[in-house]
């Protein structure tokens, strides 16, 4: 470690030393890595450290090293900064996020330290998540997008999630030519100005929740992808992280249940002067629309990615209809 990131690390816990415990993960296309590092004499027995150093080449897994992609990923950076920086504190425990200690960016590299959220109580990940955890996952979208309900992202994505069709131009031509393909901006465009924008977390897929010892309650970590939208694109890439096809299509109705219960619980507090029932009344027909909008991104970047399947299909047909085509 150089001297540099270990003076950050010890002026911002106030240990008098520290030690690694190991990486976490290494991130995407060579970007840097997320490691644990433990303390001498703080408060904090541990913290979490993403290091983000921009490299030089980048090896993209599924062949996409464009310009296109190195700026999108140096822009998610930025707004992973300006959200811990501007916007984390306003998480409550119902949608927890880790604390940030401290941020700095320089040419090249960005340095994010944070909670180490195995300390607080959310130490345990899942591969695969049965119900009653994928509801806890759910509730925590829920509280997110009533936090932020009518919110203006500043400092963030102004359209939120990592396959947003304006970021995405080198996808949409890979896609073969198709009725999915030619609506694609009607699509975004049904998402973008729904009533009722919040500030979606853009990748909120189970990885990315961080659980604790009995399932019950979640934390959510890696907002590269933050920004406003409408609140389906969230809960819909979420379940489609979970579940195949034949899941999606039994469990729907009763995931979208538990969402909106614990939507309209949240905005009774948080926003009471806002109809929960219109908020739904808008919101849940869109979550095809939502899916469909993944689905199209997918056609792109990897046609042969095990989500594209029958349900993917029979909701993209549907939305398709309603655009007459």
């Amino acid at each position: 470690m150089d001297s540099h990131l270990r003076s950050i690390i010890l002026n911002a816990t106030g240990a008098k030393d520290l030690y690694p415990i190991g990486t976490i993960q290494s991130l995407w296309s060579g970007y840097g890595s997320i490691d644990r590092y433990g303390l001498v004499d703080s408060e904090y027995g541990s913290v979490i450290v993403k290091h983000v150093r921009l490299p030089d080449k980048t090896q993209h897994p599924r062949g996409w090293n464009t310009n296109n992609s190195h700026q999108r990923k140096l822009r998610s950076y930025q707004v992973e900064t300006a959200w811990y920086r501007d916007w984390a504190a306003h998480c409550g425990e119902d949608c927890r996020v880790p604390r940030s200690l401290a941020l700095e960016q320089r040419e090249g590299e960005f340095l994010m330290v944070m909670e180490d959220l195995d300390s607080s109580g959310y130490p345990a990940r899942k591969d695969r998540a049965n119900q009653n955890q994928m509801i806890a996952c759910l509730k925590w979208l829920a509280n997110f997008h009533a936090t932020f309900l009518e919110e203006k992202p500043k400092g963030l994505w102004k359209t939120g999630t990592y396959w947003h069709l304006k970021t995405r131009p080198d996808e949409l031509i890979a896609m073969a030519d198709s009725d999915l393909k030619h609506t694609a901006s009607a699509i975004d465009q049904a998402l973008s100005n729904a009533p009722f924008q919040t500030i979606v977390h853009g990748d909120a897929k189970l990885a990315n929740f961080c659980f604790s010892a009995n399932g019950a309650r979640v934390a959510g970590v890696d907002f590269q992808y933050v920004g406003g939208g409408c609140g389906m694109k969230d809960v819909a890439y979420f379940i489609g992280s979970c579940l195949d096809e034949h899941d999606c299509e039994r469990l729907e109705t009763t995931l979208l249940d538990e969402y909106f219960t614990a939507l309209k619980k949240a905005l009774a507090t948080q926003h009471p002067k806002i109809d929960a029932t219109a908020v739904e009344s808008v919101w849940r027909p869109l979550y095809a629309v939502a899916w469909t909008d993944f689905y199209r991104f997918l056609q792109g970047w990897s046609p042969s990615h095990w989500k594209i399947h029958s349900y993917s299909e029979r909701l993209a047909k549907e939305v398709l209809r309603d655009y007459n085509v």
